[in-house]
C-alpha cells in the first residue's frame, strides 16, 4: 500500500522549471531511492514533499490525504520528518537539546524518553556526546544526530537528503547500515543519494532523476545491473 503518492508534480523557481510533472509512489515499509546528477531535481522533490518549496502543479497524497498545501511543521505531527541535506543542526545547542527539540510534537514525556532511550542504543555516540554542543562533533556525527532528531518525532515517513554527503567512508558505511536498521524497524524510507551504488544496494525500488524528469525506474537490483545507469552513475 501507498504511504506517499506524488502524481504531476510540477516546480517552478521564479520562470525556471525544476521540476516537469513526475510522478511515483513510496509504499509502506520500503525504502526508495531517488538518484541523479547534481541539478536533477532530487532536493528540490523533497523540499517540495515536506511542505518547503510550493508545488505549482500535481498533488501530493501522504496516507491517503491530499498535503499539497500543508506547511511543513504539521506534517511532522502526520508522521513525515526530514533530514535535510547538509544536516542542519543547531551548532550552539547541545545533543541532547537538538534531540528533544525533534520530539516538539509530542506531549507524554515518558513516551519521548522511551524513544530518546532507543535513540542512545543506536547510536551510542550521541550518548556519550549529549551534553557537548553539536558544532563540536565530526560531520558523520552530525549526520547521526540529524537522523536521530528526526526519529524523536517517532515517524511513519523519513525523507533523507544526501545522508552520506562530505563522510569518510567509513561513516558512509556506518550510515547506510543505519537506515537499513530504520527501515527494519518498521519506518519508511524516501532516500536521495548521490552516492548511487549505495543506495540501490540498500533500496527496494528506485527513481532516476533527470532534469526534472523520471527517466527510468525499477527494482533497485535491476537498476544497478542496467547499462545505461551503470555508465551514468556506477562508474568509479
Amino acid at each position: 500500500m501507498a504511504i506517499l503518492e506524488v502524481k504531476d508534480l510540477e516546480v517552478y523557481y521564479g520562470v525556471i522549471q525544476a521540476i516537469k510533472g513526475i510522478s511515483f509512489e513510496v509504499n509502506q515499509g520500503e525504502i526508495i531511492a531517488l538518484i541523479g546528477a547534481n541539478g536533477a531535481g532530487k532536493t528540490t522533490t523533497l523540499q517540495t514533499i515536506t511542505g518547503l518549496i510550493p508545488a505549482k502543479a500535481g498533488n501530493i497524497i501522504y496516507e491517503g490525504e491530499d498535503i499539497t498545501r500543508i506547511p511543513s511543521h504539521k506534517l511532522v505531527g502526520m508522521g513525515m520528518a526530514h533530514v535535510p541535506e547538509g544536516r542542519r543542526v543547531f551548532a550552539q545547542l547541545t545533543v541532547l537539546q537538538n534531540l528533544k527539540l525533534g520530539a516538539y510534537t509530542r506531549k507524554d514525556k515518558g513516551e519521548v524518553e522511551e524513544t530518546l532511550g532507543s535513540i542512545y542504543a543506536r547510536f551510542p555516540r550521541l550518548e556519550e556526546r549529549k551534553n557537548q554542543l553539536a558544532g563540536t562533533l565530526s560531520g558523520g556525527e552530525q549526520q547521526m544526530l540529524a537522523m536521530g532528531r528526526a526519529l524523536m518525532s517517532h515517524p511513519k515517513l523519513i525523507v533523507m537528503d544526501e545522508p552520506s554527503m562530505g563522510l569518510s567512508p567509513i561513516y558512509v558505511d556506518e550510515i547506510f547500515d543505519i537506515i537499513k536498521e530504520i527501515n527494519e524497524g518498521g519506518t519508511t524510507v524516501l532516500l536521495v543519494e548521490q552516492n548511487a551504488k549505495k543506495a540501490l544496494s540498500i533500496a527496494h525500488k528506485a527513481y532516476v532523476l533527470e532534469t526534472g524528469k523520471i527517466v527510468l525506474s525499477g527494482d533497485a537490483k535491476e537498476l544497478m545491473n542496467d547499462d545505461s545507469v551503470k555508465k551514468a552513475y556506477l562508474s568509479e
